[in-house]
């Protein structure tokens, strides 16, 4: 919330209003499995009294709020008559009586700019008024020391999660109309994220990035950037370890947590052939001078935008020649895809031109080999093989933004200034691929950036970050 604020005052009430009883004691629920809290009158006037007056500051509009505003404008306009009801989404249980991480739905976060702040359960009702709708944000605000919920509900009492936002506090955060989650009835004729027109339109819309999605995604890349910062700095530890890949992963989680909300997606530290795994996520093994290791990660905020990098490392310092030779050569279909970004290119054409560096480089090391099966009969796409993903995909809310948008406005679609997408080529050699000779087998490079398409071109987020093979290998050697 911001600085700016004024105060409203809640006064102290020692009357509770949930006990009826002074003698009879009544055990409570146990807290989640731990404990039982005890319901007499007596302890309920015991713990509901003797607190000092509270202040409860009303916030200045947080600055995402007016571009949530015109969102939902817009989303009004397009669904005229009908009931809208976009849920932030439950907490999920990881295990028992312990829960994962909130983070609500990104087309809530999206309409209403609350970010890492919202509640689970929260619903943004779009109720019909004419040709417009009046929106209100219904959500479970903080209960007063008047009932037992601060101190019994473990799920959102104060004492155990801490303290909750009022109504008014909200309100005046988002602008927005607010009412607490039990005045919400669904109804039967209700439009809900499920609904697929309503999904593809939330994500059609999130095609192209306004001025602040951008700034947004600006400041998680430049955190993200600090957090391969500190990798680099940690490499003594990392290589020491017998799962360095884990050190690698706690320690961009480390600048994560410390610089914005959380991790954008579970990050992929990839040492040796576990670099040839395109989503390696268990992260358990040993990070040797001599490998590669492949590094996907970003730096989710606040505001829950996200960055999506990926570089590829020698963890001694020095590339071998093949391994430079591997790498330079994606680089290279990089930079080709990056080159002819610009608006009115089509979106699929930035794969095919990373894929024609892809085909020509692989078929002049002779992969495949020559009389294999697997050059006969493939219509040119043997390469494929050994680069299996796509090359892009829309960034923002979601590391992979935008996904229930239609192919003729995604993949087939011609690219618009303000749209943001990666650009990830790759090369994948197995280590026990027979088509590979011997001295590829086993490495795995990829190397990732976030571009932003502006009028005339494109600007690459990320370029920061060392790319080219000499430049990584001086960074390497800086940070030591």
């Amino acid at each position: 919330m911001s600085s700016e604020q004024t105060q409203t005052t809640e006064p102290t009430n020692t009357e509770p209003q949930t006990v009826e009883t002074a003698t009879e004691q009544v055990p409570a629920e146990p807290a989640e499995g731990r404990t039982a809290i005890p319901k007499t009158r007596a302890f309920a006037d015991y713990i509901g009294s003797g607190w000092a007056d509270r202040t409860r500051d009303l916030p200045s509009l947080r600055p995402l709020a007016a571009d949530a505003a015109r969102r939902r404008q817009q989303l009004s306009a397009r669904h005229t008559g009908k009931r809208l009801v976009i849920g932030a989404g439950d907490a999920k249980v990881r295990s028992n009586d312990t829960d994962f991480p909130f983070r609500a739905h990104s087309a809530f976060s999206w309409l209403t700019a609350w970010g890492a702040d919202s509640e689970p359960g929260a619903v943004l009702v779009f109720q019909p008024n004419g040709d417009a709708h009046d929106v209100t944000l219904h959500f479970t605000p903080a209960a007063g020391r008047d009932t037992d919920e601060f101190y019994a509900n473990a799920a959102v009492g104060e004492f155990w999660v801490g303290p909750r936002p009022t109504l008014e506090q909200v309100g005046a955060d988002l602008g927005l109309a607010t009412a607490a989650l039990t005045d919400f009835l669904p109804g039967d004729d209700d439009v809900t994220i499920d609904d697929p027109e309503l999904a593809r339109d939330l994500s059609e819309a999130r095609l192209v990035k306004d001025a602040g999605e951008i700034d947004q995604l600006r400041a998680a890349i430049a955190a993200t950037a600090d957090g391969f910062g500190d990798i680099l700095r940690a490499l003594p530890a990392i290589t020491a370890h017998p799962r360095g890949e884990r050190v690698i992963e706690g320690t961009f989680f480390g600048r994560a947590r410390a610089d914005g909300n959380d991790l954008g997606y579970s990050t992929i530290a990839a040492s040796g052939p576990h670099a040839c795994i395109l989503h390696w996520t268990r992260n358990d093994g040993a990070v040797r001078p001599g490998d590669l290791v492949l590094i996907d990660a970003g730096v989710e905020l606040p505001s829950l935008y996200t960055a999506d990098i990926t570089r590829t490392i020698p963890v001694g310092g020095r590339f071998t020649p093949v391994q430079r030779q591997v790498y330079e050569a994606v680089r290279e279909a990089a930079d080709a895809a990056f080159a002819i970004v610009r608006p009115g290119v089509k979106f699929r054409q930035v794969h095919a031109t990373a894929m024609e560096v892809i085909a020509r480089r692989t078929a002049e090391w002779g992969l495949p080999l020559p009389g294999t099966a697997l050059s006969d009969g493939l219509d040119g796409q043997a390469h494929r093989r050994y680069m299996v993903h796509g090359t892009s995909h829309h960034l923002g809310l979601d590391v992979h933004d935008c996904a229930a948008a239609r192919r003729e406005l995604y993949l087939d679609a011609e690219i618009r200034a303000g749209m943001i997408f990666t650009i990830e080529p790759g090369l994948y050699f197995q280590p026990d691929d027979l088509t590979v000779p011997e001295q590829f087998r086993g490495i795995g490079v990829r190397i990732e950036d976030d571009v932003l398409v502006t009028d005339d071109g494109a600007e690459n987020l990320s370029a920061a970050i060392p790319r080219t093979a000499d430049d990584v290998e001086a960074w390497v050697a800086s940070a030591r």
